[in-house]
């Protein structure tokens, strides 16, 4: 009889031994695959911001059609200006002499492809509003507009993509605890965004280990 308790505590042992391993492993492998797809998925935002601060630049507005932004890319210009210092004489009416004006000039010297300025030889803008997942065809959200901030009209944008959408295969209740993180290393929230509609912001939500040591910059 000692023997048959020895054998069912030994089972037990082992049992609760594999329910610990599987529990740690089993958040070891997803934070490796979070980390993987939130990697990818921010190389996409950052495309979409450059693209639309491209725009901003050229029209003073965002843009929240993915169509019309991708299109602006293929067809529009920088202008290339310079911006020099000059001075005039003007007669002061009032006085009755003659007065030096500091002024600054705005010279036109031309116009710059914004593809080959952003992208160079990629065309890797035409799919950034595509989720990099394998086997799910899903885009990202965008959206664009105005807000008012201490009486002055500000352009905004936002793009992003729901935790729910990149870790759509993942265990549910690992993917809810991922979607209440609050952290410096983490993404904070349900989303994975840039930009904002509600503040003026074209950061993105992600930790700075996410970004090249030039970005971090």
């Amino acid at each position: 009889m000692k023997i048959v308790i020895q054998l069912v505590l030994w089972v037990i042992v082992g049992i609760l031994g594999y329910l610990v391993f599987n529990s740690v492993y089993g958040n070891v492998k997803f934070d490796k695959l979070k980390e993987g797809r939130y990697r990818l998925a921010t190389e996409k935002l950052k495309e979409i911001r450059k693209a639309e601060l491209a725009f901003r630049t050229v029209e003073g507005r965002f843009e929240k059609d993915p169509a019309k932004l991708i299109a602006f890319i293929d067809t529009a210009k920088f202008t290339l200006t310079q911006r020099r210092d000059s001075s005039f004489v003007r007669m002061n009416k009032v006085l009755g002499i003659e007065e030096p004006i500091d002024t600054v000039v705005v010279d036109t010297l031309g116009y710059a492809s914004v593809k080959d300025s952003l992208f160079k030889d990629s065309n890797s803008y035409k799919n950034m509003m595509t989720v990099p997942l394998e086997g799910k065809d899903e885009n990202f959200e965008l959206d664009a507009g105005f807000i008012d901030k201490n009486g002055i009209r500000v352009a905004v944008f936002e793009a992003k993509v729901s935790k729910d959408v990149l870790l759509h295969d993942q265990n549910k209740d690992y993917v809810y605890q991922e979607k209440q993180v609050q952290s410096v290393d983490g993404v904070n929230g349900t989303h994975l965004s840039v930009g904002s509609m509600i503040e003026v912001n074209t950061t993105g939500n992600w930790p700075k280990s996410y970004d090249t040591a030039d970005e971090q910059e």
